[in-house]
């Protein structure tokens, strides 16, 4: 007769979930992080120092103040995954019911529609003296997001408060950031179409 403590082990071996991250999922996340960087470096390449600083209306925001913050919140952005989205307890049975809002937070983070006040260390104050800067910012920042989505297995299976209603998994949040990035692209390309724009007229 089997020993029943001898089998136990097993048996609760057995029971655990997991959600580790499959190697399709994480693909998609890394093609959105590299189309959303190749579409912000696009929107403001070959502009003239005129068109980086033109501003629509004395309270909108210049295409370089739009690039500031995208600079920042890359890192913003990331150092919550880091520090407090992979630092929380794993919660993988809650994994699949929240991979089903993917869609769900990229669509609410691209739409233009939804304004939001940016938090004041992201305000845009001018920290770059040159676009080059701002931009070299962005694509050092932009490589530590990467090598973050590459080298961690658990972003499905950890997850933090969000600005949403519900809570968003380590994997959700680098899908914002990367939606992020393209909100406020968006932004540059409405800047770029205004009938004022240098070069438009």
């Amino acid at each position: 007769m089997r020993n029943p403590l001898i089998l136990l082990p097993f048996a609760l071996a057995g029971g655990l979930v997991s959600a580790e991250l499959d190697d399709a999922s994480r693909q998609t996340l890394l093609d959105h992080l590299k189309r959303s960087s190749s579409e912000f470096l696009e929107s403001v390449n070959g502009l003239t120092e005129e068109q980086w600083n033109y501003k629509p209306a004395p309270e909108a925001w210049s295409i370089a103040e739009c690039a500031e913050h995208i600079a920042l919140s890359e890192d913003f952005l990331r150092d919550v995954v880091e520090q407090k989205v992979l630092t929380a307890p794993p919660t993988p049975e809650r994994a699949a019911q929240r991979k089903a809002l993917d869609e769900k937070v990229l669509a609410m983070v691209t739409d233009r529609s939804f304004k939001a006040k940016a938090p004041e260390p992201l305000q845009p104050v001018r920290r770059f003296p040159t676009p080059d800067a701002a931009l070299r910012k962005f694509q050092e920042s932009r490589e530590k997001t990467v090598a973050l989505a590459t080298s961690r297995g658990d972003l499905r299976e950890r997850a933090g408060a969000s600005p949403f209603s519900e809570d968003m998994d380590a994997y959700q949040w680098l899908l914002f950031l990367s939606g992020h990035t393209m909100r406020h692209t968006a932004q540059i390309r409405e800047v770029k179409a205004n009938p004022g724009f240098p070069g438009n007229r």
